[in-house]
């Protein structure tokens, strides 16, 4: 059940992220959504990041923790931010420039971990009404699971939210985000998901494009 702690960090979205939740976590509210009360990164929690059943234990969703097992093999997502708004959970992923959106293919190799992924990801494709011809284990994998992930939530009667956050304007890494840019890419992972962009959970899932000149550089 990893609880996987981390250092203060030097760069990228991880920095960012952190930064944001400590100093202006009102650039990474979601309109429409209750105020959010974080759970992770927290520096007084050593910035942990969350997955498997200790996800589930950080956002107070303990009874799921027997039933994570039959959906998910363990190893499964690491989650960049974790919040409660109201009485909804929000999973958060961020990212500072475009290549971090590229996502390799599943990497998991025994038998039945890939069996019950792809399970997993074909439910939520099928729920979704999500393209056949459209594979899921190959191509942007990371968002396909997050939204298997979201999907398997929002069936156990929790509602849950998805929060992609795409910071602007990091020039320490090559291809910075820019709000353009991220929504393109937005388009292109729907594009090649086999969705379109009014799937049933859409309106679960959002996007927020902070610029990075509004966090403090250090501290």
């Amino acid at each position: 059940m990893p609880r996987i702690p981390q250092k203060p960090a030097m760069r990228g979205s991880q920095k960012w992220l952190q930064r944001a939740v400590a100093h202006a976590p009102h650039l990474l509210q979601p309109p429409g959504l209750p105020p959010l009360t974080w759970r992770s990164p927290l520096a007084n929690d050593d910035f942990a990041e969350y997955s498997d059943a200790a996800f589930l234990q950080r956002l107070g969703l303990d009874h799921l923790v027997p039933l994570i097992g039959g959906f998910w093999p363990r190893g499964g997502p690491v989650w960049d931010g974790l919040a409660i708004a109201g009485k909804a959970v929000v999973l958060v992923e961020a990212k500072a420039h475009l290549r971090e959106a590229i996502s390799t293919p599943c990497a998991a190799t025994a038998t039945e971990s890939r069996a019950r992924i792809s399970a997993a990801l074909a439910d939520a494709r099928g729920a979704l009404g999500g393209d056949d011809r459209s594979d899921w284990m190959r191509v942007f994998f990371q968002q396909a699971n997050r939204l298997a992930h979201l999907h398997w939530l929002v069936a156990q009667g929790v509602d849950a939210h998805l929060l992609q956050v795409g910071f602007c304007g990091d020039h320490a890494m090559r291809l910075p985000g820019t709000a353009e840019a991220w929504q393109a890419m937005d388009m292109a992972v729907l594009h090649a998901l086999g969705l379109g962009q009014a799937h049933p959970l859409a309106g679960r899932v959002h996007h927020l494009h902070p610029p990075v000149s509004l966090l403090p550089a250090a501290g």
